[in-house]
């Protein structure tokens, strides 16, 4: 299975850094020392958010249009692809 989600990432003030922060998922953000590194760190966490609440049987939110999004200022949308491969139980 394969999911988008749009992340908002928020440079750091004092380094080269970024914060990602995803709006649809509770409590999921990521950090970053440079742009590449904070996009992988953000699509393992989103990764993770989405393994849990599969596994606790929760249902996934849909995700929201960067339009209706409300950025801080310098920030910007890039949308995260996570692929969760799903196999057979062996009960």
């Amino acid at each position: 299975m394969t999911f988008t989600y749009p992340a908002v990432f928020i440079p750091h003030k004092e380094d080269k850094g970024y914060h990602a922060v995803f709006p649809d998922l509770e409590c999921c953000e990521a950090d970053g020392p440079d742009l590449e590194d904070a996009m992988d760190e953000a699509r393992e966490a989103a990764y993770n958010w989405i393994m849990l609440e599969m596994e606790e049987g929760g249902d996934l939110p849909a995700q929201t249009h960067h339009e209706d999004m409300e950025l801080p200022e310098g920030s910007f949308v890039r949308k995260i692809m996570i692929r969760v491969k799903l196999l057979p139980d062996n009960d």
